[in-house]
């Protein structure tokens, strides 16, 4: 484990594979940070993460993954899915998949949910909230704030089907984070 002030090399490596590949959809360092310090109250649980694309938000996970612990994450592209495959190989508590979203539900329930890549999280809000174990919590990534919506959402989607928190974690980003933990 590391501290949430350092960048573990795991995360550079992931940081490094996304700038060589040119790809700008990784997460934020906040929202890493944030990764890390939920990631470091789950001592034998499983974390899922649903867009794995170059590894960043799987890399925080991992530099705070407690040895009884597992993460599984999924990625649509099938190159970037290797690419991450091969950044994780020596982690035995890591499996990093190529598929659909739908197909990490299989390894439900999670303690944690990291919902970044993909459209889950608007277009399947109760399968996400399905898919965790009671307590447990899921990350929604890379929301467009309220005040870029539609009129006539204002005031309706987050609270509507998840019922939670949410933070903007960098005054510079226009998307939003939401924190939603089960209760059932």
């Amino acid at each position: 484990m590391t501290s949430i002030t350092e960048i573990a090399p795991v995360v550079q490596q992931a940081e490094s594979l996304a700038a060589q590949l040119e790809f700008a959809q990784s997460s934020l360092p906040e929202v890493g940070r944030l990764l890390h310090i939920l990631t470091r109250h789950i001592t034998q649980g499983q974390i899922g993460e649903i867009g794995s694309g170059c590894g960043v938000g799987a890399g925080w996970i991992v530099s705070a993954l407690h040895p009884d612990s597992i993460l599984i994450t999924i990625e649509s592209d099938r190159h970037l899915a290797k690419l991450v495959q091969q950044l994780f190989a020596d982690k035995s508590n890591v499996r990093a998949l190529q598929g659909d979203w739908r197909d990490l539900l299989i390894y439900a329930p999670f303690d944690l949910l990291f919902a970044d890549g993909g459209k889950a999280k608007l277009s399947e809000p109760q399968t996400l909230i399905n898919a965790l174990k009671p307590g447990g919590f899921i990350l929604l990534d890379d929301l467009t704030p309220e005040e870029y919506w539609p009129p006539e959402w204002h005031g309706r989607w987050a609270l509507q089907h998840y019922g939670s928190l949410d933070y903007d974690l960098s005054a510079e980003s226009r998307f939003k984070i939401v924190v939603v933990r089960n209760w059932a």
